[in-house]
């Protein structure tokens, strides 16, 4: 298994496909082992590497807290592990908040830069807390899960909605699937580390050409945050899509054009 030794930890990684350089970040409490599914379309037309954040998957938890800067300090440095001087970069939900993180930091790494259903952060601009919901009955916490995902994810939407109900449905079943104490240890210092995002007054430090994709409906990172950020990082592209924080697997032209923009020289 591939592990890159960088600051203090052990980082598991994965490279695969060729094609251009691109860096795949991932969401809030994901592995590459829960997000296979999603990374996939990445492998097949990028040079891919993915890693197990901090405190998550078959990756050191180190004590926390961790900070915003941490997660992106760890990109960077595999980066240099790898090989890589600059690639393009994609960060998907927290990902995309590692990202923004990393290109404000190190402007001159990322060729192309692509945010999907992320914030900014900041008091205004923030994502959902999601770490509030660790204190919820499962009942309650999986109602609310429900409409975080998609504002229309209501019972009598759901009721009508095959395909949005099974969504809804594999989402709740990954997110009750037990873990270890340690695992959730490292789930909950990524979401502290997530209360405290705030690049807001930094994106005007973005070089890259940027696309910023979000869904609709999303009740976690809402549109209005997606534009924030678009109206932030000179030259964005917006494109918003019709669905919710899942919006990749609610419509079909969002992939394709993502894997568009990152594959443009």
């Amino acid at each position: 298994m591939p592990t890159a030794h960088v600051n203090g930890i052990d980082i598991y990684y994965e490279r695969s496909g060729s094609g251009p350089r691109l860096l795949f970040l991932n969401g809030s409490g994901a592995t590459l082992e829960s997000s296979a599914l999603l990374i996939a379309p990445f492998r097949e037309h990028f040079d891919l590497v993915s890693h197990d954040q901090r405190g998550l998957g078959r990756t050191s938890r180190p004590p926390d807290p961790y900070s915003m800067a941490d997660y992106a300090a760890d990109a960077a440095a595999l980066l240099y592990e790898v090989g890589w001087s600059t690639c393009s970069v994609v960060g998907v939900s927290f990902g995309g908040m590692v990202a923004q993180e990393l290109a404000v930091t190190w402007p001159g790494r990322i060729e192309r830069l692509a945010l999907a259903c992320t914030s900014p952060g900041g008091p205004e601009l923030a994502s959902y807390p999601l770490h509030e919901l660790a204190a919820l009955a499962p009942e309650e916490r999986a109602a609310i899960g429900a409409r975080l995902l998609d504002t229309r994810f209501t019972p009598e939407w759901l009721a009508g909605h095959a395909a949005d109900r099974g969504l809804a449905e594999m989402m709740a079943e990954r997110q009750a699937a037990a873990v270890s104490d340690d695992e959730q240890r490292g789930r909950m210092a990524q979401l502290e580390a997530r209360r405290h995002h705030d690049v807001v007054d930094r994106l005007g430090a973005i070089t890259a050409p940027t696309l910023v994709a979000c869904g609709r409906y999303d009740g976690i990172a809402p549109l209005a945050n997606s534009e924030a950020i678009a109206a932030r990082v000179p030259g964005a592209e917006l494109r918003v899509y019709e669905g919710g924080h899942t919006f990749f697997a609610q419509d079909a032209a969002a992939l394709p054009e993502i894997l568009a923009f990152l594959a443009r020289s």
